[in-house]
């Protein structure tokens, strides 16, 4: 496995996920993530080749929502080097998202309370993304984090597939810190 990483010299990251081996999709070709450090935040957009065949969600008010993860979702796992314990970001088109803190792989998972919730917006018929989420990271450690980008495609004919940085053996599991193989650095305070 090839591990990636933003630097502060480099701020910007673009990621290319991969479909898992036994949920192969139908009509979408890509998924790319692209990743911005900025001051105490980080901006993700999430884009879809083939986005004219995803099954999306309806809008909804921008609130904390679970099961995000059942349709199309993208979605961001941090977990400190060395520590068992992680966080889950999950970011719908309908603009809803969720925030979960996990003790070890899938234990302990409860909600993670924000100070400042996700700035979440889905992209329209002129807009080159599915998902674009500015993450506030002030509840988070100021340190690097070891991160898994994930997402959860659903097609319309119902097609489901799991697109991830890399995939461990076995069937889909983004918890596994095995598909964590980037890194991004301390966001610094405002």
């Amino acid at each position: 496995m090839r591990s990636s990483a933003i630097t502060k010299d480099a701020l910007m990251q673009e990621y290319e996920l991969v479909p898992h081996p036994d949920t192969p999709p139908a009509e979408v070709d890509a998924v790319r993530v692209r990743i911005l450090v900025r001051k105490g935040a980080l901006l993700l957009t999430f884009i879809v080749h083939g986005a004219d065949h995803v099954a999306l969600p309806d809008w909804a008010t921008s609130m904390r929502r679970d099961d995000l993860w059942k349709t199309t979702c993208g979605e961001m796992f941090l977990g400190l080097p060395g520590s068992e314990a992680y966080v889950e970001f999950n970011y719908s088109p309908s603009t809803q998202w969720a925030a979960y803190r996990f003790d070890a792989h899938r234990a302990g998972g409860r909600d993670l309370p924000l100070s400042s919730p996700p700035l979440v917006d889905r992209g329209d018929d002129t807009s080159d993304y599915l998902v674009e989420v500015e993450q506030p990271l002030s509840d988070l450690p100021d340190e690097p984090f070891d991160l898994g980008l994930t997402a959860v495609i659903e097609e319309v004919d119902g097609t489901k597939s799991y697109w991830a940085l890399a995939h461990a053996p076995g069937p889909p599991d983004f918890h596994n810190r095995d598909c964590w193989i980037a890194t991004v650095p301390a966001a610094g305070r405002p």
